[in-house]
């Protein structure tokens, strides 16, 4: 189905919607400041410092920051997976509580799939548990926004997977995503 705004075309400098985002890239320098939005996230699940310093540096770019007056105030990691190239997978996706509510989220997410390194992404994907509304709405939103399908089925299991110690990650994939052109909100 034909999307009314792809994302790859219907990216808009975040400047034009009066909130003075700076989308970019994340360099090592960024680790610590991730770490500690990621901490302040809940319920994410808080990464390693090394783990958040290899995202900000050997997947920089699957992954995005969104700073406001030199503050960090956003932050979605991903990557393509070696098995499902035409896939591209969210892992983390942290909003300061200060930026809330201002669609901070996916425009990260539409900037990421903007990216030349992203071209030919077939299908956004994703694991969510049952009781993260915050980002079930976030990922029901941009399949309503992109009218594509969003199948739900169980990925990693509370038993089989993480003997009982977490809740079951369900796997969301959203696609096929529109084509359209590579214009990126990212600005700097």
């Amino acid at each position: 189905m034909a999307a009314a705004t792809p994302p790859r075309a219907s990216a808009r400098s975040s400047r034009s919607k009066g909130q003075d985002f700076r989308l970019r890239k994340p360099a090592a320098t960024d680790g610590p400041a991730v770490t500690a939005l990621i901490a302040a996230c809940p319920p994410l699940d808080a990464n390693s410092a090394y783990c958040n310093l290899l995202q900000c540096t050997d997947f920089a770019d699957f992954c995005i920051v969104a700073e406001r007056d030199g503050q960090l105030m956003g932050w979605v990691s991903g990557y393509r997976p070696p098995s499902a190239p035409d896939d591209f997978f969210v892992w983390q996706v942290a909003v300061a509580e200060a930026a809330r509510g201002q669609g901070l989220a996916g425009r990260m997410i539409e900037a990421l799939l903007a990216r030349a390194e992203n071209a030919g992404v077939a299908h956004l994907i994703t694991t969510v548990t049952d009781d993260n509304r915050a980002s079930w709405a976030l990922f029901e939103g941009l399949a309503r926004k992109w009218r594509v399908s969003l199948h739900k089925s169980a990925r990693f299991e509370r038993d089989a997977h993480f003997a009982g110690a977490h809740a079951t990650e369900w796997q969301a994939r959203i696609g096929p995503l529109p084509t359209g052109g590579t214009s990126s909100e990212e600005n700097g």
